[in-house]
């Protein structure tokens, strides 16, 4: 897990489900740290650090390429 770097920070689970989805049909590697503690305790989510996206270096450039096509080129967007 050292080889995973911070993509971005998101504050709720429903914010990411679309990428969650993108992110497995491309086969990248990632995981989203402090997610299961605000999903039992969502008032948390600022105390911890909002939940991160992590994702493997070698996949940085792709990842962050699909949430820019994600919040500017897509119908699937929610936030």
């Amino acid at each position: 897990m050292e080889k995973f770097v911070i993509i971005k920070t998101y504050t709720y689970p429903y914010e990411y489900a679309v990428l969650k989805l993108l992110l497995e049909r491309e086969g990248i590697s990632y995981f989203f740290e402090n997610e299961t503690m605000v999903g039992v305790f969502p008032f948390y989510s600022n105390a911890l650090g909002g939940i991160n996206l992590k994702v493997h270096q070698k996949d940085k450039k792709r990842v962050l390429q699909i949430i820019e096509d994600l919040s500017t080129n897509s119908h699937l967007r929610i936030v």
